[in-house]
This record gives structure tokens, C-alpha cells and sequence, in this order.
């Protein structure tokens, strides 16, 4: 692997998804893969899960993690090519990045999206100039259209739920992606993603639902069914997976916000006992209500754990490909 930027880069996913497994029940397998090699982990915007199980992967093979954020610690940096500098950026990437490849043996790097410019966004400028220039592998830890350490994450919660819990007919699951209510516009990147690595996996029977005018851009979405009847999408679900995102065609806007689209206990009797899947932060009886996060179907927390191992499994990965 020579970088992880999305579900292209990771090979075949259920080798990951069994690496990341075999990490889980023995963390330390590889403690001395990377040792004297260094990390960098550079945030463009917050991070709690990301950051911190990215440092906890990392040391687990026994690389130094270095954090730094970009945003509030660093110079305003310039990504367009020819710019003149002469506003309020004082450094331009094609600086700054070489420099960091010499002190890093790879760079993780988290992006955000303004949510104003759907072109720009979506040409993930950020992290393909990072990419560009700094001369060493990169990897997302979200980027304006995707997050693909979440995306390895779920498909390893689910593999493991099923391995723990197989389904009565040992056929494919039903997995649902369901829109959720929320108080401000979000990215389509954890949605656009989650889509990507399901469809790419192949071992779900996968559908997505939303309200009208909510549709994640085709590229991401092609192999899943789509609906805008929720009911409709959760019967007989085996995994719901809930999240907010905005709208796609009028970039970054907030078109419903009916709470009726908020999973609830009485929508949950509709599927088959379905294990209940966010990324995390949510905002509780906004997104999902008290009773599903607080209920032995939410795995949230199984979830979020195994950030670790997914960003174990990747930057093993990685180490093994630079050490031949």
C-alpha cells in the first residue's frame, strides 16, 4: 500500500478488514515494524476519535506520532498553483510539504470542506496537493468528499458483529445508510464514503434513504438501492447506519429537517433487531434519540473502538510496503 485515500487504495478489503481483526486480538503482534520511523499527523480542523486512535495505532508498531494543528498552530498555507501571495496565506504547500516529508515517514492528514464551493471541494485540492509535494505516503484522516479510516472501521464493526452474531439463514446482510436530522449543514464525506467501501465489499444487500433532494453524488452511490421512504428502507434490516448530510445538487444546504426522520426505538421494531452504527459526535434526540445510543442494538462504542485497529491495519500496511 503506498497510500490510503480511499477504498482504491486498500486492496482487498476483507484481508484488511482480517488484519485489522488480528490487531484487535493482539496489538503488539508488530510492535517492532516501525520502529525509528515517524508520523506526522497534520489537522486542518478538529479531531477526537480520529487523532487520538491514529496515535494509538501508530505506537502500537512502535512509531513516534507527532501532532500539529495545521489550523490554529501554523502559517495560513497557499494551495492554488501561481497564486500571488499577497493576501492573507503566508506559505505556500509547495513549501511547506517537501519540507515535511524530510522530518516524516508518512503524513495522515484531515480536511474539511467549506461547503460553499462544490467544485472545489470535490477536487480535494488539500490533500492531492499534500500529496503532491511532500514525497512520502499519505494518508486521509478525512477529506472533503471522504473518510475512508471510518468506511475500513464499519466494515470491520460489521464483519465482527456478524462474526460474533452470524445471521439464522447465513445470507448477506441488510445494511441501511438512513439521513438524519440535523442543527447544521454537514459534508457528504462519511455518507459518500460509507457508500464507496459497502458497494466496493460486495457482502451486503445495501440500501441508502434520505428525503427528496439529499442525493450523494452517483459516483459513490452506484450498486446501492435508494429510497426515500425510510420505513420502506429499514424492514428488516440487520445494520443502520445513521447520518446527517447536506445537500448535494445545491451544494451545502439544509433543505428538511423533519424529526420524523430521527431513528427511534418504534422505527427500530420494523427491522431484524438491527444493530444501530454512527461515526460519531451525534447529537443525542437531534440525530438518534436516547433510547437507540443507550440500547444493547447501538454498537456506537464497538465502533469507535476500532478506530484503532483499522488505522493499525493501514499504516502497517504502509510500513511493510517502504520496508520491501
Amino acid at each position: 500500500m503506498k497510500q490510503f485515500i480511499s477504498v482504491h487504495d486498500a486492496g482487498n478489503i476483507n484481508a484488511l478488514v482480517e488484519k485489522a481483526l488480528m490487531y484487535k486480538a493482539n496489538p503488539l503482534k508488530d510492535k517492532a515494524l516501525g520502529a525509528g520511523k515517524r508520523i506526522g499527523l497534520l489537522f486542518l480542523n478538529p479531531s477526537l476519535r480520529t487523532r487520538l486512535s491514529t496515535q494509538v495505532a501508530a505506537g502500537n508498531l512502535g512509531m513516534e506520532s507527532i501532532v500539529f494543528n495545521v489550523d490554529k498552530e501554523g502559517w495560513a498555507l497557499e494551495f492554488e498553483e501561481g497564486a500571488i501571495m499577497s493576501g492573507n496565506t503566508v506559505e505556500h504547500i509547495k513549501d511547506a510539504a517537501p519540507v515535511l516529508g524530510n522530518y516524516f515517514d508518512m503524513l495522515s492528514i484531515r480536511t474539511f470542506p467549506s461547503l460553499k464551493n462544490r467544485e472545489d471541494d470535490y477536487s480535494e485540492l488539500y490533500i492531492s496537493q499534500f500529496k503532491k509535494y511532500c514525497g512520502v505516503p499519505v494518508i486521509s484522516l478525512e477529506s472533503a468528499t471522504l473518510h475512508p479510516l471510518q468506511s475500513l472501521t464499519d466494515v470491520i464493526t460489521v464483519k465482527e458483529t456478524l462474526l460474533n452474531s452470524p445471521l439464522r439463514d447465513g445470507g448477506k446482510p441488510k445494511i441501511v445508510l438512513t439521513w438524519a436530522p440535523h442543527v447544521k449543514p454537514l459534508p457528504q464525506c462519511v455518507a459518500n464514503s460509507f457508500s464507496q467501501w459497502i458497494n466496493a465489499w460486495n457482502k451486503a444487500e445495501f440500501v441508502i434513504t434520505h428525503p427528496e433532494d439529499y442525493e450523494l453524488k452517483e459516483e459513490f452511490t452506484n450498486g446501492a438501492t435508494i429510497t426515500h421512504n425510510q420505513d420502506e428502507a429499514l424492514k428488516d434490516a440487520d445494520f443502520v447506519y445513521v447520518k446527517n448530510w447536506s445537500t448535494y445538487k445545491d451544494y451545502g444546504k439544509i433543505y428538511e429537517n423533519d424529526p420524523a426522520w430521527m431513528l427511534t426505538e418504534e422505527k427500530l421494531k420494523l427491522t431484524n433487531n438491527a444493530k444501530v452504527m454512527h461515526c460519531l459526535p451525534v447529537r443525542r434526540n437531534v440525530e438518534l434519540s436516547d433510547e437507540v445510543l443507550d440500547s444493547a442494538n447501538s454498537i456506537v462504542t464497538q465502533q469507535a473502538a476500532n478506530r484503532v485497529w483499522a488505522a493499525q491495519a493501514v499504516i502497517s500496511e504502509i510500513l511493510m510496503s517502504q520496508n520491501g
